[in-house]
Order: C-alpha cells, then structure tokens, then sequence
C-alpha cells in the first residue's frame, strides 16, 4: 500500500508529464519545422540560408521584448492561479495583452523601415545584404502575431495549461512547413519564389496560429471566460510598470543573446559564408537536445510559481527535485545523438560536405555540454517562478560578454584559430554559465527566501 508521500510524489510527477510532455512535442514540433524549413532554404543556396540566418537575429531582438512581457505574464499568473487570485490574473493578461500589442506595431515599422541599416551591421557581402533585407521586411509584418502567439502561451502555461499552446505551435508549423513547400519551389502552379516564398510562408502561418490562439482565450466558455469577470483593455499604469519591471530582465537576457549572436556571426563570417551556413544548419540540428529539455525551465517556473503562490514550500522543492531528473535523464540521451552521430545529421539538413564537415564539428562540443546548458536553463526556470528575474540576466550577461564574446575576437582577431576553437568557447561559456547559476541558486535558497509578486 502505497503512502501518502509515495502519492504525492506520483501526482507530482503525472502533473509534470502533463505540461512537460506537450511543450516537448511543441518544442519537437517546432525543431522539425525549422529543420525542415531550413533544409528547403538550404537547397536555394547558402546565401539564402545566411540571409535567414541574419534576420532572424535582428528579429529576435526585437521578440524578445514580448519574451519579456510574456514571460512576467506567466509568472505572474502562476502565482495568481496558484493563490486562486483569479482577479490578478486577469488584470495581469489585459495589461500584457495592451503592451504586446502597442510595442508589436511600433517595432514593426522599425524593422521594416530601417532593415538595410540594421542588416549592415553584420558586415555582409553585396548579394547577403540584398537576400537579408528582403526577408526581414517580409517576416516584419508577423511581429505583431508572434507577440499574441507568445503571449498566449504564457498565460495559458502559467496556469498548467501546455496542451493548447502545443496544438497552436503545431498549426503553425505544419502551415509554415506546407507553404514554404508551395511557394519556396512553386507546387501546383504556384510561383516558384525563392528566399521571398519562405518569408510569407512565415507571415501566414503567424497569422493563422495568432487567430486560433485569440480564439482559445476569449471565445465563450474559454479561458478567460471560465475563470468570470470578463476582459477588459483598459490600461492600467501601476499593473503595467509591475509586469514590465518583472519582465525586462527576461528581455534583457534575451537581447544579449542576440547581440552577442551578431558579433559571432561577424567572427565566423571571417571564416567564409559556408563556415556561416554550417553555423546556421548546426544550430538547427543542435535543438534535437536542448528544444525537448527547454520545457523543463517553463515547466520550473510554472510549478514553483504556483506553489510560493500557495505557500506550500514544500511542494516546491519535490517539483524541483523531479524536474531535475527528468532533465538529465532527457539531456543525456538528445545530447548523445549530437556526440555520436554528427555526420549524419547535418547530411539530413545538407549534401555540402565542407558545410556538413564544419556543422558536425559544432554539432559535437554542442553535445557534451547539452547536460550544464540543460540544468542551467532548469535553475534559472526556478529562480523566475519564485520571482528572481534578474539572476539568469546577470548570469547570461557575465557569461556572453565576461567569456564568449572576448575569447571569440581573440580567437579570431588576434590568434587566428581555427573555427573549431569558436565553437570550444561556446562551450566553456555554458559550463561556466552552470556554476555561476548554481551557485548563486544555492545561496539564494528560493523556497525560504521567494518573492511574492502578487498582491
């Protein structure tokens, strides 16, 4: 007969299965998508892939504003929900929907407007600025659905919900997949056009997922009509300032990603355009590890959001110690096919034997630190869930611009290495970035210590 630890502990773990096995499928979902996406591209040429490569840069900088938000939003609504505060969490959503939206159509224009400028900064050839210019003034207009796509999620996953967001992210990436398929090569009378064809096949699996989530939360008997009150905009400052005080680290963190992301692109670009496209392929193959472990870190932030809300500390700690489990578990196995067969992974995605030699290469120091990348991302999950926004902002920040970064223009400007020690760097930065988030994890003892955000 079992106890009633031993049942606590397995309701736990069928909880965590119920959100992580959807986001993983979600995270699979969109690994194959951008695999087989990428793959189409890859049979233009590399300068088409390159360009892909550059304007997805530029706009996740600027999604990572509405990472941000959604971010805070989900946080936010866990600890609400876990404290049945269901007014917070309404109130909450209405002042994330009203952001997202307003900041989505003013960087739109941004991007759009000024994408030659910003594509320069990567000191591209004539034929790759040409090819990034024309893509990211495409992909420009899904903004404003890519900030709605996200926001759902968090707010859907902030109350355990993982199943939704999974089928949004899987009618998006089906429709992306079939109509790059019909417009990249002009299938059943379609026009065959190129690099264009993949931009509005982005644009319209955006809009169609954007409206299916919208859906979901406010049509009769849905989300926010299930937990009453209604929904209203209007904008509320002190609300607004509390989510985006908590989200801007998020939005920081993720900035210095990409602008870090520009700075190696320059770096390997140095190396020629097919080091850049291996990169690019590398970093598409590289998600068959870390994508199905990242729901791990939505999944900490999600339980240990609702059980501070709760106030059950103790609940916390054996969501934690599963979580952590099942990451290593995941990790070891996703991250040993990256170890092991290398090769012929990049062959799925390319037949160019120099792009394929080079991506395998990464694709195996990539591998064997897929486990401290993993738990990293888990810690960091936690720490946000009991309100620590700041922390994976200053652990990210010390690790790109205190290791990678300089190691990487040293290797590269000063030593002339091979492009083989710029892939070592990443590595030593993520090792590095798994101390540090343990260390200060441990010091800041979240159950004992968290932050209440709601009120």
């Amino acid at each position: 007969m079992e106890t009633k630890q031993q049942l606590d502990d397995k309701t736990i773990r069928n909880r965590i299965f119920s959100m992580i096995l959807p986001i993983t499928a979600e995270n699979i979902l969109q690994m194959t998508a951008g695999v087989v996406s990428m793959a189409m591209v890859g049979r233009i040429n590399s300068i088409a892939v390159g360009a892909i490569g550059m304007s997805n840069i530029l706009f996740r900088i600027i999604w990572s504003v509405f990472k941000g938000i959604s971010t805070g939003a989900s946080v936010f609504v866990a600890q609400s929900y876990g404290a049945n505060n269901y007014n917070k969490l309404r109130s909450i959503s209405e002042q994330a929907f009203i952001l997202s939206i307003g900041f989505s159509i003013l960087l739109q224009q941004i991007l759009f407007w000024n994408a030659e400028s910003l594509i320069s900064i990567f000191n591209p050839t004539s034929n790759l600025l040409s090819d990034g210019v024309l893509y990211v003034k495409i992909i420009s207009w899904s903004l404003p659905f890519a900030a709605i796509i996200l926001l759902v999620a968090g707010i859907l996953q902030g109350m355990g919900n993982a199943k939704i967001p999974m089928i949004i992210v899987a009618m998006l990436n089906i429709i992306n997949i079939i109509f790059s398929y019909l417009l990249i090569f002009g299938k059943f009378g379609l026009p065959g056009l190129g690099l264009r064809g993949a931009g509005i096949a982005y644009n319209i699996s955006y809009i169609v997922a954007a409206l299916i989530g919208l859906y979901v939360l406010f049509r009769r008997d849905g989300t926010f009509d299930k937990i009453g009150g209604g929904f209203k905009l209007y904008f509320n400052r002190a609300e607004s300032y509390q989510l985006m005080k908590f989200g801007l680290p998020t939005t920081f963190e993720t900035s210095f990603w990409q602008l870090a992301s520009i700075l190696i692109t320059r770096a390997i670009l140095t190396y020629g355009e097919t080091a850049y496209a291996a990169y690019q392929l590398g970093l598409q193959a590289e998600a068959i590890s870390y994508m199905p472990a990242a729901g791990f870190g939505i999944a900490a932030s999600t339980f240990i959001g609702q059980a501070i809300g709760s106030k059950d500390r103790e609940l916390g700690k054996r969501y934690l110690k599963h979580l952590s489990k099942l990451t290593v578990i995941i990790t070891l196995f996703a991250g040993g096919l990256l170890i092991f067969f290398p090769k012929i992974i990049m062959r799925i995605l390319t037949d160019d034997p120099n792009v394929i030699a080079i991506g395998a290469l990464y694709l195996f120091v990539m591998g064997i630190v897929q486990v401290p990348q993993n738990v990293s991302s888990l810690l960091n999950g936690a720490l946000r869930g009991a309100g620590y926004a700041k922390i994976p902002m200053i652990v990210a920040g010390i690790g790109l611009w205190v290791i990678r970064i300089p190691l990487v223009l040293i290797m590269t400007n000063v030593l002339g290495a091979g492009i083989h020690w710029i892939w070592i760097v990443m590595g030593i930065d993520l090792i590095f970035r798994f101390f540090l988030s343990y260390i200060i994890f441990k010091k800041k003892d979240i159950f004992n210590n968290e932050v209440l955000l709601i009120n």
